[in-house]
C-alpha cells in the first residue's frame, strides 16, 4: 500500500464528513472529497508536516468547496438553514433557534462577521474541528483559536440582542 493510499483510507471519512457538514449535500461532499484527495495527491510532496495531515486535508477541502461555490455564484449563500440550526453550541444560541426568523438572522450575522471570526466559528461548528486543529490551520496557538471562537459567538449574541431590543 502506498503512502497516499494509507492517507486516503485513514482520512477519507473525516474529510467527507467535514464537507458534508459544510455543504449539507451528500453528492457535493462526495464530489469535493474526491477533488480534495486529487489535489492532495498532486501536492503531497509539498506537505511540510507543520500541522496534522487531517488539518491540511480539511484546508484543501475548504478551499475546494469555496472555489466550487464561487463557480456556482452562490458563494455568499453559505449553508442551508438546516446546517445553521445545527450550530447551537451553547444554550444561549440554542434559545434563538426556536423561531425561523431568528435562524435567518443568525445566518445573516454569521455571514457578516469579519475574518478570522467567521472562519474560526465555521470550522469549529460546521467542521467540528478542535481548537488545536483550527490553530494549525491559522498557524496560531490553541488559546488564540479558543478566544477567537468565543469572541465570534459573543459578537453574534450581542447583535441578536441589539436586534431584539
Amino acid at each position: 500500500m502506498t503512502e497516499f493510499e494509507q492517507i486516503y483510507q485513514t482520512y477519507f471519512k473525516d474529510v467527507y464528513l467535514y464537507l458534508r457538514r459544510l455543504s449539507n449535500n451528500e453528492n457535493l461532499a462526495e464530489e469535493i472529497t474526491s477533488e480534495t484527495f486529487f489535489k492532495a495527491m498532486q501536492s503531497l510532496s509539498s506537505f511540510r508536516g507543520e500541522c496534522d495531515i487531517r488539518v491540511w486535508l480539511c484546508q484543501i477541502a475548504k478551499n475546494c468547496y469555496f472555489s466550487y461555490m464561487k463557480k456556482q455564484q452562490r458563494y455568499t449563500e453559505m449553508e442551508d438553514m438546516d446546517t445553521v440550526l445545527e450550530m447551537a453550541s451553547s444554550e444561549d444560541i440554542e434559545a434563538w433557534f426556536e423561531k425561523e426568523s431568528d435562524a435567518m438572522q443568525i445566518h445573516s450575522l454569521l455571514h457578516k462577521l469579519p475574518e478570522p471570526y467567521k472562519e474560526v466559528f465555521m470550522l469549529r461548528i460546521f467542521g467540528e474541528l478542535s481548537f488545536k486543529q483550527i490553530a494549525g490551520i491559522f498557524q496560531k496557538t490553541e488559546n488564540w483559536a479558543c478566544v477567537t471562537f468565543h469572541r465570534a459567538k459573543q459578537k453574534i449574541l450581542e447583535k441578536m440582542e441589539e436586534n431584539h431590543e
